[in-house]
Parts: C-alpha cells; sequence; structure tokens
C-alpha cells in the first residue's frame, strides 16, 4: 500500500466519524418530533398512565433528552437496541440479525446482476452508437426503468411461477425445508453450504431467482443510460484518438480503457443503489413475501413499535456510511488522482 493510498484511507476513515453522528442524531431527533405519544399509540388510549409511566421509565423517554441522546448513541455502537414493544417484548438485536441477512441475501446478487447487465449494454450501445442495437438498448432501458418493480415482479411471478411453474412463487425457502433446517448466520445460502444440506441449497438458490431478476433488471435502466453517455464522452477523448492511431483494437479500447474511466460515476450510483437496497427493497420483499428489513420496519410502523422503528433506522444510517466509505476507498484504488 502506498503512502498516499494509505493517507487517503486515514482521512476517509476519520471523515467517517462524523458523517455517522450526523446521521445517529438526524436519526434521534426526527423519531421525537413526531407527533402523538409512543406509548399510547402503541398500547392505546385506555392503559392507566401508571402504566404507561412504567413503560416509559423502562424505555428511558421520561430521561433528561441529552441522556437519552447518549444512551441511544451508545446503544446503537454497541448494538444493544433492547426490546421491542410488540411481538412479545424480543430483543430488537435478534430480530434484525434475522431480517438483515436475508435483505443483504437479496441485494448483492442483485446488484452484481444490475452492474454486470447495465454496464455491460451500456457499454455496448456506445460502442454501436446510432446503430439499431443502440437504439434498441436504449429503448429497452427507458422501458424497464418505467415500469414498476412490483408490477415486473407479478409479471415474473405468473409467467414463471404460475403459467409455467418452473420456480417459486414467494418466500425463501421451502416449508417443509424449513422445518429442520439449521441456520446458525440467518444466510440460507451460506448456511446450506456449511451443513451440507444440498436440498435447502436448491431451494434457497430456486427462491432467489425471480427476486433478484426483477431487482437486478429494474435497476439495470438506469445504468445502461449512464454508462452509455459516459463511454461516449470518453470515446472522443484524446488518448482513445491516439491509441486508435495505433491501431489497438476497437474492443480494446471500448472495454479495458474507456470503461475503467467512467466507473467513478457509476460507482456512486452502485454506492447509493445498494445502500437503498440494503435499507430494504420493500416493494419487491413484499411482492414475494421476502421476510427482509424493508418488509420488518413497514411492520413495525403499522404496530407504532417506537423502539423497534428507531433501531432500524439507526442500523440503516450505519449502513449508508459503510458503505460510502467503501465507496471513497474505492474511487481512490480506481482513480489515483483522487487521492491527492
Amino acid at each position: 500500500m502506498s503512502a498516499s493510498f494509505r493517507n487517503f484511507l486515514i482521512t476517509r476513515i476519520i471523515l467517517t466519524i462524523p458523517m455517522v453522528l450526523i446521521l445517529m442524531t438526524m436519526v434521534f431527533f426526527i423519531m421525537r418530533i413526531l407527533p402523538g405519544d409512543p406509548v399510547r399509540s402503541q398500547l392505546g388510549p385506555r392503559v392507566s398512565e401508571q402504566q404507561a409511566n412504567e413503560i416509559r421509565e423502562r424505555l428511558g423517554l421520561n430521561r433528561p433528552l441529552a441522556v437519552q441522546y447518549v444512551e441511544f448513541l451508545w446503544d446503537t455502537f454497541t448494538l444493544d437496541f433492547g426490546n421491542a414493544l410488540t411481538l412479545g417484548e424480543r430483543p430488537i438485536r435478534e430480530e434484525l440479525s434475522e431480517k438483515l441477512p436475508a435483505t443483504v441475501e437479496l441485494a448483492v446478487p442483485s446488484m452484481i446482476l444490475t452492474a454486470i447487465f447495465g454496464i455491460w449494454l451500456g457499454a455496448y450501445a456506445a460502442e454501436k452508437r446510432k446503430t439499431p442495437q443502440d437504439y434498441g438498448a436504449r429503448l429497452f432501458s427507458i422501458a424497464i426503468y418505467s415500469v414498476p418493480v412490483f408490477v415486473l415482479g407479478l409479471i415474473f411471478q405468473i409467467i414463471f411461477a404460475v403459467r409455467f411453474p418452473i420456480l417459486p412463487l414467494a418466500g425463501r425457502i421451502d416449508t417443509l425445508l424449513l422445518v429442520n433446517f439449521e441456520s446458525p448466520t440467518n444466510f440460507y445460502v451460506l448456511d446450506s453450504i456449511i451443513t451440507g444440506n444440498w436440498a435447502a441449497l436448491k431451494s434457497c438458490s430456486l427462491h432467489l431467482v425471480l427476486p433478484t431478476l426483477t431487482l437486478g433488471l429494474a435497476l439495470s435502466g438506469v445504468y445502461i443510460r449512464l454508462t452509455r453517455v459516459n463511454m461516449i464522452e470518453i470515446l472522443q477523448s484524446d488518448f482513445i484518438i491516439a491509441g486508435r492511431a495505433r491501431g489497438l483494437p476497437e474492443r480494446r479500447l471500448v472495454y479495458r480503457h474507456a470503461l475503467r474511466n467512467t466507473f467513478i460515476p457509476i460507482l456512486t450510483l452502485i454506492g447509493l443503489q445498494f445502500a437503498l437496497l440494503l435499507a430494504g427493497a420493500v416493494l419487491t420483499e413484499t411482492t414475494f413475501s421476502w421476510p427482509g428489513l424493508g418488509r420488518y420496519l413497514i411492520t413495525r410502523i403499522q404496530l407504532r413499535d417506537y423502539t423497534a422503528v428507531q433501531s432500524t433506522m439507526a442500523v440503516f444510517a450505519l449502513m449508508v456510511a459503510i458503505i460510502t466509505l467503501a465507496m471513497d476507498v474505492l474511487y481512490g484504488f480506481i482513480d489515483p488522482r483522487i487521492r491527492y
């Protein structure tokens, strides 16, 4: 690791700390300025004032705001979120440890499919500029971006799960396999491989196909257009013209030299969209009954579970900060000029 890259990395890590504090502060105060009493909203108007005060004391809501803020920061960084108000006051950390792996397991392959397909088709459209292939790629990007993700998911369900029942309709794994399924990490695909449960691995993989295809294609439209626009600009640069004058193959110029120089804006978009996916692809998770973090948050909001909503929002903020830091590091790796 060079000295410039090491200094760049240390600087980005240091700058991440105040960003995390700002995000945590926003989550804390937004939850407190929302109208309504979270205790009475959850328990209803019939609860006695004594019972409501006991719950407020247990949640720490009757303490000074500064004390609540410090405790909130400490609980967030130690991942001790307390118990939910609903579902028998189950520890929130246990619920998030089940829902977050499900979202990650869906988001990662979806993002890989989106990036590979969208970037490749965008580069291909730029290479074939003003040809039928280019017009077809642009038309596809507009069409796929215009279709709501839940509509696309329903179309895939009708075709591949109802009309031609070759893929599961919804869920993460077959119900019969889930009874004796060992999942220490809650990453079903990984746990299936670790435990050697090949029937579960097949089931998990098949259940991933439709939601991954839905999310991957739905998000690819913007990558196609972004890659194409940046590639066309790069292909008119002096170093590409010089490469053509030296007789370098066009495909090498396009997919090796020009494509790398378009990655900075593409990486920015990947980081933002991946953070949003980890925050929960709510429509996709709802369409496919996927027990992920986004669906969990919507359920807790509907139940007015104050502690669960606050804790989930804090986890979202931490994930955004971590992904932003990772994108900054990748920027410096791809383009050394950013390190200075």
